[in-house]
């Protein structure tokens, strides 16, 4: 790492640029944050900087306002500061001068054993700053990630004598005037992910999230585009907060044409206070550039897929048994699904809720991770060594932050449900929080879950989270949802260290906590609770805006959803399933032969080419017909793709004319073979399914092919190779 030079620091990579002006001891600001700049002298640094001053208006501060990353009040910046706190009502508004800085280039990545690079040291700014009045220093983390993404984090500490409470720390990244369309996402249990569009106007759009976890309702990426900006192309700026527990995104644009996006945790009162000496550090938050939302997703992508920890191996085929059996877990009957997932080529059992002491409903027994010896008398030994017997891994259901007041931990310690002062918080689900903040609920939570894992060699922890934290403190301490969610985050690591390959699902009432904080901890998300391929269409295009397919838990439903009760194709739903991590969700004792050999073959498909989906590159085509999405992977080297095309609705008008191919490389020429499995209701195939099927990439982009004519909701994959 080298001294900062007195000039605009460029970090670049993945056809980005960063330029950051530390220049007067001032906090850094951002003088371009966008597309790739190319190499830059001294001399031009220093003229982008000087050409981004503002220029003062009248009945405004007699100096241009200057943004940093961290906005500060003094400066004339009247939208949200960075930091906001005080010390008893004094220290309220800090003036912040560098003390240090340092910068450093990228290390090049290095391959690891099965060939996949990992990335080396992102290009990096730090700088360290102080106001000795206010009696406090920051540090800024600033990052330029291989592909592109940038990341950065504050932290506060508190250098004089006296509590610091810190109400608020987020960070700002601004963006150029002529983006001024807002993409984020809403939603709710079962319909996460639903993405909403408005313009950018004059004063804050502000997504908060108070319910503890991340919430199905989440802003997931909060993006600035240029209006009309689409998968292809339009240039567009998001910020992603990776935390898990209480967040802020914002996009704020002021009077003066200055815009910003941004974010961090959302603190309760109190519940960050430092006594001297004493750090608090935000979380990350991720900004992504992209000409488009799919090379924006890309960043995010290339970057998960790069880090160590990253799913390397094969991602195997799982059934979950809940829909199967929910609470009623009977040896003989989970014997006989263990052997009919595996003859149609099923890797991994997933033993869901009902397993533990005194779980026959939802209304007891959380908190007690010991196994029910009334439904269990041998253990789960029996069904694990069956499974385990049959080629399969074996997958286990946990809840370790929750807790029913109807079990031996609650009676034994009622002290540990998080609370406000004085009353319990409003029952969710019959349940309420375990405060893993005391120290004796977290070791008891450790100490049990490390011998039901131990026992029996878990392979993997689906680990669920159904509740909001609601009023979730400490008695006589204050509110803890920032603890609380460290304390999760440890207890993750920790498993992950004492069983080395222990994988972790990240499930949280479904869909409720897809956030990159979590993902440091985990392997998978579960996209929803609703696995309705019509409405999965829709959650897992948009999860993917974040998350690569290998870490989108993508299930085969029952023939009638036990969410919509709406009754769908085999191959719809098998279909919808396959860009994913694919698993089974169903009763297969219910399924027809005619059933189980298709599903068979839609497995067989799904790891045939598992390594192309779950390596490649995210395409989703631009559609003028929103009743059909053309989407799929294209390998890195352009040799061959997956696309699908699923008919979601009736259109206006019939047929729907032609459907393209994008990200392939437009010199090659391609066969494209349509792949029909099982019954698709209304299929009639177009004329040049029956032809040569041979074309240019160049074509496929421009020009593209009659779509086939089929009903509603189904899906028609193709597979597009090099010749």
């Amino acid at each position: 790492m080298s001294q900062l030079p007195p000039v605009p620091v460029h970090l670049s990579a993945g056809g980005v640029s960063l330029v950051l002006d530390c220049s007067d001891g001032r906090l850094p600001a951002v003088v371009h944050w966008g597309a790739a700049l190319g190499p830059l002298s001294d001399a031009e640094l220093l003229a982008l900087a000087a050409a981004d001053v503002l220029t003062v208006q009248p009945n405004t501060v007699d100096v241009p306002i200057r943004l940093s990353v961290l906005p500060e009040a003094h400066t004339g910046w009247a939208g949200r500061p960075g930091l906001s706190g005080h010390r008893e009502g004094r220290d309220w508004s800090p003036s912040f001068t560098v003390t240090a800085a340092s910068a450093s280039d990228a290390e090049v990545g290095t391959a690891g054993p099965d060939g996949a690079v990992v990335d080396g040291a992102p290009a990096r700014l730090v700088v360290d700053a102080e106001d000795p009045v206010a009696g406090l220093a920051v540090r800024i983390e600033v990052e330029m990630l291989s592909s592109g993404l940038v990341r950065l984090r504050a932290a506060v500490t508190n250098t004089a004598p006296g509590v610091y409470t810190v109400e608020d720390l987020t960070v700002a990244l601004p963006v150029p005037g002529r983006a001024r369309e807002v993409l984020d996402f809403a939603g709710r249990w079962g319909k996460e992910r639903t993405p909403q569009r408005h313009e950018l106007v004059v004063g804050a759009h502000e997504r908060e999230g108070r319910r503890g976890r991340t919430g199905a309702d989440a802003a997931t990426v909060l993006s600035v585009g240029v209006p009309g900006f689409g998968f292809a192309r339009g240039e567009v700026w998001g910020v992603h907060v990776g935390w898990s527990g209480n967040s802020r995104h914002r996009a704020e644009r002021m009077p003066d044409g200055q815009q910003v996006i941004g974010g961090g945790e959302l603190l309760l009162p109190g519940e960050v206070r430092l006594d001297q000496h004493a750090t608090s550090t935000g979380p990350w938050v991720y900004g992504a550039y992209g000409d488009g939302l799919d090379d924006q997703a890309a960043r995010f992508h290339r970057w998960l897929r790069r880090r160590p920890q990253h799913p390397r191996r094969p991602r195997p085929t799982t059934i979950n048994v809940w829909e199967a059996v929910y609470f009623d877990h009977d040896l003989a009957r989970l014997t006989d699904l263990a052997d009919r997932a595996a003859r149609l080529g099923v890797e991994r059992f997933v033993l869901d809720d009902g397993w533990f002491r005194g779980r026959r409903d939802d209304t007891a027994g959380l908190g007690d991770w010991v196994v029910d010896e009334d439904v269990w008398p041998d253990g789960l030994a029996p069904i694990v060594d069956h499974v385990r017997a049959l080629g399969m891994e074996f997958g286990l259901w946990f809840e370790p932050e929750m807790v029913n007041e109807d079990s031996d931990t609650a009676r034994a310690h009622p002290e540990w449900i998080m609370q406000a002062d004085g009353r319990l918080p409003v029952r969710a689900r019959n349940q309420q929080v375990l405060n893993l903040t005391v120290p004796a609920a977290y070791e008891h939570v450790l100490a049990q879950m490390t011998a039901v894992i131990g026992a029996v060699a878990v392979d993997y922890v689906k680990w669920d989270h159904n509740r909001d934290l609601v009023e979730a403190g400490t008695p006589g301490r204050g509110a803890a949802v920032h603890e609380q969610t460290a304390a999760a985050y440890r207890l993750m690591a920790e498993l992950k260290r004492r069983f080395p390959g222990l994988e972790i699902e990240s499930c949280s009432s479904g869909g409720s906590r897809v956030d990159l904080g979590v993902i440091e901890h985990t392997d998978r998300v579960w996209t929803s609770d609703c696995i309705d391929p019509l409405e999965r269409q829709q959650m897992n295009r948009w999860t993917m805006q974040l998350l690569p397919p290998e870490m989108v838990g993508s299930h085969v439903a029952s023939g009638t959803n036990h969410t919509t009760g709406r009754r769908h194709t085999l191959a719809f739903r098998a279909g919808t399933a396959l860009l994913g991590h694919l698993g089974v969700e169903w009763d297969l004792a219910a399924a027809t032969p005619d059933e189980e050999q298709e599903l068979a073959r839609w497995i067989a498909l799904y790891r045939e080419t598992r390594a192309l989906q779950h390596g490649g590159d995210l395409v989703r085509v631009d559609q003028a017909d929103d009743t059909q999405l053309v989407y799929g992977t294209v390998a890195p080297d352009r040799r061959e793709a997956l696309f699908f095309l699923a008919v979601v609705g009736r259109s206006e008008v019939s047929p729907r004319g032609r459907i393209t191919f994008r990200g392939l490389d437009p010199d090659t020429r391609y066969r494209v073979d349509p792949v029909v499995v099982g019954a698709v209701p209304g299929l009639e195939p177009a004329a040049w399914w029956h032809a040569d099927r041979v074309f240019s990439g160049q074509a496929l982009e421009v020009v593209g092919v009659q779509a086939p004519l089929t009903f509603p909701e189904t899906v028609v994959p193709f597979r597009v190779t090099a010749v």
